[in-house]
């Protein structure tokens, strides 16, 4: 069965950077795209980061733009989120995504 497992996720100063991870298992982790939610709290799930299978093109949240990177390692099944430059209203739980199956999330505090 599909699996995402997240990890990286930590408490952070604004300005700072995180690197999030995603191992993925139970498909064929090159065929599809994968993408990056994140729910601030007290908010609904919304759109990070997406890594498109054909081509690697990349998208991402305009609020995002400029300072985080998706990119994948085909070898270790694996999907990564480069955050820098990160601010307040970053905090969120992080969650890796392919079709509707979704990880358990990696959660990120930006505070002083």
């Amino acid at each position: 069965q599909v699996q995402l497992v997240e990890s990286g996720g930590g408490l952070v100063q604004p300005g700072g950077s995180l690197k999030l991870s995603c191992v993925a298992s139970g498909f064929s982790f090159v065929s599809y795209t994968m993408n990056w939610y994140r729910q601030p709290p007290g908010k609904e799930r919304e759109f990070v980061a997406r890594l498109s299978s054909a081509g690697g093109r990349t998208a991402y949240a305009d609020s995002v733009k400029g300072r985080f990177t998706i990119s994948r390692d085909k070898f270790k099944s694996t999907v990564f989120l480069q955050m820098n430059n990160l601010t307040p209203e970053d905090t969120a739980v992080y969650y890796c995504n392919v079709l509707n199956h979704w990880g358990q999330g990696t959660q990120v505090t930006v505070s002083s």
